[in-house]
């Protein structure tokens, strides 16, 4: 956070201390009636205090000053105390007894500065007992003042910064050490009365919200007995409040927010790498480590933030701190996130995991409840796809995606898939021949309505929707129907969704394709991301073994930039792993990358895998990573993505000069 930063959130947060609050009806009109019964003592404690310093100095002041003032602030005050004396036996709402506190918040330093630069005027006129005597006025107004508004913390906290400072500096400057002495004497007695009003308004408001929940828990008893309570609203394994609980809260606070001109946000967090943990260790550790969890977020909980566990790895966080912003959520988040990240100690193993954090913050966005809960839960979809135990603000960019995602799946129901939907293939090199070794398809959908949508848009929508089996078994049988036409060492790539692993009779259907077209399916290979298999695990693993037992190949997309760990790939029937992009762009120059490139590239030789370089776009990065041992390589430096009937002329191309002919630079 930027110096500059740091200075708008103090003075938001200062702006906020010195306002009423309005974050508790029942606390707000406890503070009414309190002041209604203090206030008016207040007006004649200024009232008398005024008169007499007027009567001692009617001799050396003019009528203006010792009269007519007096005399006009006297009836102010007359009408003030009146106004709150009337209301003191009265009910108000908690919208009424707010407008109050406001006024009176407002009207505190005005009429305090008046009264004081009325009494430090005279100070200059009198002698040393009449300056004595006004030292005296002024020294008592302020400390009764201070008692009088003390249910009010950011009035005395006003009040008293416009009497002190002012008196201090004027006796400093009188040149009198008595009066100098008695300024600062003065200062120190307010500051240890503000320290002690402070505890009592703590206090008075911690009595205030416990009154406010017991008659909340009341209320709910009449409807369930404590057993059924706890039940329908508490999760038994994290002790936090369940789902249930969460959008009766989440309705409550938006109603008020909204009601109130307050702030709310949402924030959701999903756990990294628990999947991994329950099939390594089994559900029972699982268990405890999401009550270990639920233990860290709970240290988190107060009057401003609640904590709840949605389901499986899920909690949802409810802010409504009146300093609610950007800033807040974000330093919040992140200890948040921290809290997750620390090591778990189990009975014989040390595990670890991750937080990534969505949240949306309402008026910023949000028209109802669900309405936040979605947009913070597309957030954290966000964060999970950006990269792992991210922290990701609901924004403009994003409701922009969330429109674009809507209309993407309503041209997606409407679409006429078997029309719209095609396939291009982008080759893949044998650099030990120059050959094409085969091609990876790669979907396309040209929509009437939209034009061409690209890949990242629709298939993850195709996935929310349920419609991606279907696009899946659809855009198979064009890929077997382009690959028949190959000559029979050209092998087709084809990439499956985590949900076309994801159940044994999806899974049947994509073999029937397979049998029914016609390539022989070892020259078939299926790719599926490391995405895919922490999804499920067992059943990626039990659909791998049926596509290797019908004799296709299985290779793991983008290794490197997923969860998966390598106890995982070798508990998998794999047979090619692909390596990311990202870890060869710029290879030449980054020994980060080219140490994970051959580590990889000797892992899958020792491992008896095949191997794919994919993303090589330049001389440079071929050269490389052909020296650190790959055999075959995709990528721009060779061919974008072509059509199906360019495929049979890339495959008759010499793609580059056989590795036998030429020395690897």
């Amino acid at each position: 956070m930027s110096f500059s930063d740091r200075i708008r959130t103090a003075y938001r947060n200062l702006v906020s201390f010195l306002s009423v609050p309005n974050d508790s009806p029942v606390l707000t009109v406890a503070q009414f009636e309190a002041l209604s019964r203090q206030v008016p003592l207040l007006y004649i404690i200024l009232a008398v205090n005024m008169l007499t310093v007027a009567w001692t100095h009617r001799q050396v002041a003019p009528d203006w000053m010792v009269v007519y003032i007096p005399a006009a602030f006297c009836g102010i005050c007359a009408l003030r105390g009146y106004s709150w004396y009337s209301h003191r036996d009265v009910a108000v709402t908690p919208e009424h007894a707010y407008a109050r506190l406001r006024a009176t918040n407002r009207l505190a330093p005005p009429i305090t500065a008046v009264f004081v630069i009325w009494a430090l005027a005279l100070f200059q006129r009198g002698d040393a007992y009449q300056q004595a005597h006004v030292a005296f006025y002024l020294a008592v107004t302020v400390i009764g003042i201070m008692l009088c508004l003390m249910h009010l913390r950011s009035a005395v906290l006003l009040v008293s910064t416009i009497v002190t400072l002012p008196f201090l500096v004027t006796m400093a400057l009188s040149g009198r050490e008595s009066f100098l002495a008695t300024a600062i004497n003065i200062v120190f007695v307010s500051a240890a009365l503000i320290l002690v009003i402070h505890a009592h308004y703590n206090d008075f408001r911690q009595l205030a919200l416990s009154r406010q929940a017991l008659e909340e828990r009341n209320a709910a008893v009449l409807s369930l007995s404590d057993e059924n309570m706890r039940l329908a609203n508490l999760d038994s394994l994290t002790k936090l409040s369940n789902r249930r609980r969460f959008f009766h809260n989440l309705e409550r606070a938006f109603t008020r927010a909204r009601g109130q001109n307050g702030r709310l946000a949402v924030a959701i967090v999903d756990l990294d790498g628990f999947k991994p943990i329950n099939d390594l260790y089994g559900h029972a550790v699982g268990d405890k480590v999401l009550a270990e969890i639920g233990l860290r977020l709970a240290r988190f909980e107060g009057d401003d933030l609640l904590i709840h566990r949605l389901d499986g790895d899920e909690f949802a966080l409810l802010m409504t701190c009146a300093a609610l912003d950007e800033s807040h959520i974000i330093t919040l988040s992140t200890q948040i996130c921290d809290a997750i990240a620390a090591p778990i100690a189990l009975a014989n193993t040390m595990v670890q995991i991750t937080g990534s954090l969505g949240a949306a913050i309402y008026p910023n966005v949000g028209s109802s409840g669900q309405d936040l809960y979605e947009r913070a839960d597309y957030a954290l979809h966000t964060a999970k796809r950006q990269q792992r135990a991210g922290i990701v603000l609901f924004n403009q960019q994003q409701a922009d995606e969330l429109s674009r995602q809507q209309v993407v799946e309503e041209a997606l129901a409407t679409a006429d898939l078997a029309q719209e939907l095609s396939l291009a293939f982008q080759p893949i090199i044998d650099v030990q021949t120059g050959r094409v070794a085969g091609f990876e398809a790669l979907a396309r959908w040209t929509s009437p309505q939209l034009g061409r949508v690209s890949p990242g848009e629709f298939i993850p929508v195709a996935e929310q929707s349920g419609r991606i089996t279907l696009i899946t078994r659809m855009l198979l049988d064009k890929a077997l129907a382009v690959a028949a036409t190959w000559p029979k060492d050209v092998y087709l790539s084809f990439n499956l969704s985590s949900h076309d692993l994801a159940s044994s009779d999806g899974m049947l259907r994509l073999l029937a394709s397979v049998e029914a077209g016609a390539v022989d399916p070892s020259r078939i290979n299926f790719e599926i991301t490391e995405t895919a298999v922490m999804y499920d695990f067992e059943q990626t693993r039990s659909s791998i073994q049926m596509l290797r037992h019908l004799g296709a190949g299985v290779s793991l997309d983008d290794f490197g930039t997923g969860y998966s760990s390598l106890s995982h790939i070798h508990r998998l029937p794999l047979t090619r792993i692909k390596i990311d992009r990202s870890f060869v762009s710029n290879i030449q120059s980054l020994q980060s990358s080219m140490k994970i490139v051959r580590s990889v590239l000797t892992l899958c030789f020792e491992m008896d895998l095949d191997t794919v370089v994919e993303g090589v776009e330049t001389d440079q990065e071929l050269f490389t990573v052909e020296a650190l041992g790959a055999r075959f390589v995709q990528g721009f430096h060779f061919s974008a993505p072509i059509s199906a009937e360019e495929t049979l002329p890339a495959i008759a191309r010499l793609w580059c000069q056989p590795a036998a002919n030429r020395r690897i630079a």
